[in-house]
């Protein structure tokens, strides 16, 4: 008998105000399908490569504050939900640390991205997306409105 698989919402957490669209609408589409959210905060690789003093503590520091951003953003979902989280603290290039996660768990149906609100266009990955068109990514890809309500989520999600 084979286990049964559980849909996973994967969303990328960071302190943009259309991340917080992307989570809240992932919680409502796992809390009515019986899934789960997954949250990743991807670290960047330090830059320096000259002191390995400084590159360690500025790795540290990045992972702090990872952490904190990742246990806000798992409240977040729980008063949503009230069901945990999957979190994930991953380092490395964005879209390459997505492709990989996306690789190695299978339970990972659905990536939710929102797109950026600001002048500075919809967000690297939502911009992957639509440069790469259906194939940019080896699973579905839900590209919500970063300018949606939480009545708007709700009533859609």
């Amino acid at each position: 008998m084979s286990a049964i698989r559980r849909r996973k919402f994967l969303v990328v957490v960071d302190e943009t105000p259309e991340g917080r669209v992307a989570m809240r609408f992932a919680a409502r589409r796992a809390e009515h399908t019986g899934g789960v959210v997954s949250l990743v905060h991807i670290v960047p690789l330090p830059d320096t490569q000259h002191w390995a003093g400084v590159e360690a503590l500025m790795r540290e520091e990045a992972e702090a504050e990872a952490e904190a951003t990742l246990y806000e953003a798992a409240c977040f979902v729980f008063d949503i939900t009230q069901t945990p989280s999957e979190v994930l603290l991953v380092e490395g290039k964005k879209r390459e640390a997505l492709m990989a996660l996306i690789r190695d768990d299978r339970e990972i149906s659905i990536l939710v991205l929102a797109s950026g609100q600001g002048r500075d266009g919809p967000g690297p990955l939502v911009a992957a997306v639509a440069a790469g068109g259906a194939n940019a990514f080896p699973i579905p890809v839900t590209i919500v409105p970063g300018t949606l309500t939480d009545a708007e989520i709700d009533a859609i999600a």
